[in-house]
């Protein structure tokens, strides 16, 4: 809070990029988190991490004050217009210094703590090194485990166990290790369990003009051998050649293919860094044009270079892919092994193994590709303070954008929708979770992240919903296990989702995913719902033709008004075509109710004979959240069949109206409109964080509800056959 030099200034001014007349005036608070600016007319609240900015500029002050710019990291673009100058630039000093915390521990996440008392060691137990590789079938007789590096003294940068061919010895380790860029040795990456080709993983070699290794070269011969299917392997160069040659006046390089015998050496072109950097800059200034013609947003997009960049990861990942799928290894490798490494070995897999396609494997995918081989986050992401700008690169926002491009392709190939790549591609860089924090393993070990932060998987696996593709096809997982891309250039898409997120007016009106999760959802509601009451239907059914004969049930029914419609003892009595109705109860000695109490001890449906407890006195929630309140010594449970019957919304609200959560949190297009299966209302990810069952369902298991249907749930009293009556009237 220290840094925070004004926390509240009023009368500022939310600028329309699109339209100078949408002017908003409201108040603009600063908080040791975020920047929040609150518009008390229309209630719409506009939250900004300050892990997400940029950068932040003052500009030149009008007569209507002084605009303060502020970009995300996250593509979010806003400008406030501030009344006085001073004011301005006591937040614009404020925001910088909020922005770029001095040190690691700074960062959100050391200072998170969840709403909903989440458990801080939920996620972090969800990926395990030893059981992704022992799911690929490592180790085996040609690759085995190795701990050498278990105090990571081999190879800072990598994880403590590392798979190695089995007839690599120890000296040829550590030689091929000293030969590497920052020791980063050559290492399986992913087995292909099927044909035995393999990705293995590593830095560029220190070979200048003219030296060798013969540990290394030992070592990639033994990683051919690993595949007894071919008789040659791959070396990938994943950057220019060019760039390659330049290595070599620094004592780096490239491997001479004098010295590898069986091996083929294959350069992919894509580029540095620093070309990225810039390519990501020249689309963020084509995205930012105010009313650009179709001419100059095409041809801004062009001279960019994104999508060919795009593309070029795409190609090159596809080739490997290509290699395995027929049975050759491939070893992959750019300048230090954890930027295009990272890039390409990833999605190569993400082509080859369906698991990989799913909300789980993608999670297992990154940490191991990106945080378990390491990617240095805190460098490209600039997350800190002190960051040379020439280290930032969107290397893992191309990564995001690649996979983005595959389930275009491929959409029933991919368990997770697109909402699910923002959310991480959103969280890498709001430091509100620890997942990405630090550069490799070893880092986040120092850092004891696991204890002091939250995961990002473990928040995922809370809303795991709001993330599934409804094309889903997990049939495809045998049917079409590899996926190879089409790298025609008219393949690829610019992804307006992600780099025109926050501007209004350029999305379609109502999001089709959404839509479609909405209709399944409500359809599997009403299945279910529609379960029990059939299940009520023929209990009572049984019930009744046992009472006073089947022949004149349905008599009895049409002869009951709607009011009676539940009051068992008026369709016993009322029933004028049963003239022995009366005679039968008085005969027996018994009440009316009395007598159907014995009526429901006689009747029990097949599978609920337990102890004397008849089907209509079983409850349906089994967690406590909603008791049955049923008695054993009760006559006719109409109370629960009313709960059950109230539980359950049968109308939605229609998604295209909703706007505002009843909280007053606007509906933006990127976020998730979630319906209540309790009231049919349209609420926001923050009102709607409840899950139970409910009394209605005959599945019993926990949906989504509102918090006020929550309470109703858990605490409202049970309701009356006058409340049966009303609910009839309102049908």
């Amino acid at each position: 809070m220290e840094h925070i030099r004004v926390p509240k200034v009023e009368n500022v001014c939310l600028v329309d990029r699109f339209s100078a007349r949408k002017k908003v005036v409201g108040t603009l608070y600063l908080t040791s988190t975020h920047v929040i600016f609150v518009d008390p007319e229309g209630h719409k609240e506009t939250w900004i991490s300050h892990m997400h900015i940029g950068s932040v500029e003052k500009k030149t002050a009008t007569a209507n004050g002084c605009p303060l710019q502020i970009r995300c990291k996250n593509f979010l673009n806003v400008t406030f217009i501030i009344p006085r100058e001073r004011e301005c630039q006591d937040v614009c000093s404020s925001l910088i210094t909020l922005s770029q915390p001095e040190n690691l521990e700074d960062l959100y996440a050391f200072h998170f703590t969840a709403s909903d008392a989440t458990n801080r060691q939920n996620g972090w137990d969800f990926f395990d090194l030893k059981s992704e590789y022992l799911r690929m079938g490592v180790p085996n007789d040609n690759w085995s485990l190795s701990t050498i590096n278990k105090d990571y003294e081999l190879c800072d940068t990598y994880p403590r166990f590392l798979y190695i061919p089995a007839t690599a010895s120890t000296p040829i380790v550590l030689g091929s290790a000293r030969f590497r860029s920052r020791g980063r040795l050559p290492v399986l990456s992913y087995l292909h369990r099927e044909n035995q080709a393999a990705i293995c993983r590593s830095s560029q070699p220190l070979s200048g003009f003219s030296a060798r290794c013969e540990e290394d070269e030992s070592l990639l011969q033994g990683i051919r051998k690993a595949n007894p299917s071919s008789k040659y392997m791959y070396v990938v160069d994943t950057r220019p050649r060019i760039n390659a040659l330049a290595n070599r006046a620094t004592g780096k390089g490239y491997e001479n293919e004098t010295f590898y015998s069986h091996i083929k050496f294959k350069f992919l072109g894509i580029e540095n860094i620093h070309v990225m950097r810039s390519s990501l800059q020249k689309l963020v200034e084509v995205c930012e044009l105010q009313n650009p013609t179709m001419s100059t947003f095409l041809s801004g997009l062009e001279s960019s270079g994104w999508l060919r960049h795009i593309r070029s990861i795409v190609d090159t990942s596809a080739f490997i892919a290509r290699m395995i799928q027929e049975g050759v290894s491939v070893m992959v490798h750019c300048s230090d092994g954890w930027d295009r490494t990272a890039q390409t070995c990833s999605l190569a897999s993400l082509m080859l193994d369906p698991y990989y396609r799913t909300i789980e494997g993608f999670q297992m995918l990154i940490e191991k590709e990106w945080l378990s081989f390491g990617h240095k986050f805190t460098e490209r992401c600039g997350l800190i303070a002190g960051i040379e700008p020439k280290e930032i690169s969107p290397i893992f926002t191309q990564f995001i954008d690649c996979v983005w491009q595959l389930t275009q392709q491929f959409p029933m190939s991919f368990q997770f929708n697109e909402r699910y790549l923002l959310t991480i591609h959103d969280h890498v860089f709001s430091c509100q979770f620890g997942t990405f924090i630090g550069c490799c393993e070893k880092d986040r070990i120092d850092l004891r992240l696991r204890e002091r932060t939250y995961s990002l998987w473990g928040y995922t696996s809370k809303y795991t919903s709001n993330f599934s593709n409804p094309f889903y096809q997990k049939s495809l997982e045998i049917s079409q296990p590899i996926i190879v891309p089409v790298i025609n250039p008219q393949s690829f898409k610019f992804w307006r989702a992600m780099y025109c997120r926050f501007e209004s007016g350029v999305h379609p009106r109502e999001n089709i995913i959404d839509i479609i999760c909405m209709m399944k959802d409500h359809t599997e509601s009403l299945d279910d719902h529609k379960k029990l009451v059939e299940k009520r239907i023929a209990v009572l059914n049984k019930l009744l033709g046992y009472a006073y004969g089947e022949e004149s049930l349905m008599q009895a029914i049409q002869n009951l008004s709607s009011s009676e419609s539940m009051d068992f003892r008026a369709l016993l009595l009322n029933n004028t075509d049963n003239k022995n109705s009366e005679e039968i109860i008085k005969s027996s000695g018994t009440s009316p109710n009395s007598h159907i109490k014995n009526c429901l001890e006689n009747y029990a449906e097949p599978g609920f004979e337990d102890g004397g407890t008849t089907r209509m006195s079983k409850s349906l929630v089994k967690d406590g959240v909603v008791s049955s309140g049923v008695n054993e010594a009760d006559p006719v449970q109409i109370e629960q069949l009313l709960k059950e019957l109230q539980s359950v919304a049968i109308e939605w609200k229609s998604l295209r109206n909703a706007v505002i959560c009843s909280c007053a949190m606007p509906f933006e297009q990127h976020s998730k409109k979630h319906h209540c299966w309790c009231c049919g209302d349209i609420y926001c990810n923050r009102c709607i964080d409840r899950y139970v069952p409910l009394p209605g369902h005959d599945s019993s298991r926990p949906v989504p509800v509102c918090k006020a249907c929550y309470k109703r749930l858990k605490y409202s009293p049970s309701p009356s056959v006058d409340d049966f009556q009303k609910l009839q009237e309102q049908a």
